[in-house]
């Protein structure tokens, strides 16, 4: 339970309304992201095929053993998730591309696409698919907080003046319900832009 007391630094949220734009900015891209995520995971399937196909013989190397290899699309798929975060990426593949004559087929024996396909999958994911997630959540900042006029803010205002009518009309019921009569009422003491939505 002490170990939780770290979550204490969550409540700053509460209290900076910079943290709280960032939160909403990343709950506001969910949704981008979700598709970025999609991407991303096809890209993996895809090299782990390919990786599959070019490397299921190279079974023993410097890095390259029983638990990390190219035999199957499980293994593949592993190994590609670790390489992605850049985890001894450039000797796996020194140990695929090994096609000298000193190379034991089956074992040790790679390919000259080694490079090319290594360089190409660390430059789409580290590079391009990051800078992706990175352009989203700056995108849905821009659209939400840098306009004059954008609609989280229109929102909050909204709310707001939503707020101070409903307590108006609700006070004498706690603020649960409102009498039916009252509802035209309560209809005009809302501001303009949230009349022409009603």
């Amino acid at each position: 339970m002490r170990v939780m007391r770290v979550t204490r630094v969550l409540r700053l949220a509460g209290k900076y309304k910079g943290l709280q734009s960032l939160l909403k900015t990343i709950v506001m891209s969910v949704d981008s992201l979700f598709n970025v995520f999609i991407l991303l995971m096809l890209i993996f399937f895809i090299m782990a095929v390919l990786g599959n196909t070019l490397f299921f013989n190279v079974t023993e190397g410097n890095v390259i053993s029983d638990y990390k290899n190219f035999v199957n699309f499980h293994q593949s798929f592993s190994l590609l998730f670790s390489i992605s975060t850049g985890e001894d990426w450039n000797r796996i593949m020194y140990d695929t591309m090994n096609t000298g004559p000193g190379c034991i087929p089956g074992k040790t024996c790679g390919s000259t696409m080694g490079p090319v396909f290594f360089l190409a999958f660390i430059m789409i994911v580290s590079n391009i698919m990051l800078n992706l997630s990175i352009l989203v959540i700056i995108q849905q900042f821009s659209k939400y907080y840098l306009e004059d006029d954008n609609p989280l803010s229109r929102f909050e205002e909204d709310f707001e003046d939503f707020k101070s009518a409903w307590q108006i009309f609700t006070e004498r019921y706690q603020c649960t319900k409102i009498k039916t009569k009252q509802i035209p009422a309560f209809f005009k003491k809302l501001p303009g832009r949230m009349k022409q939505q009603m």
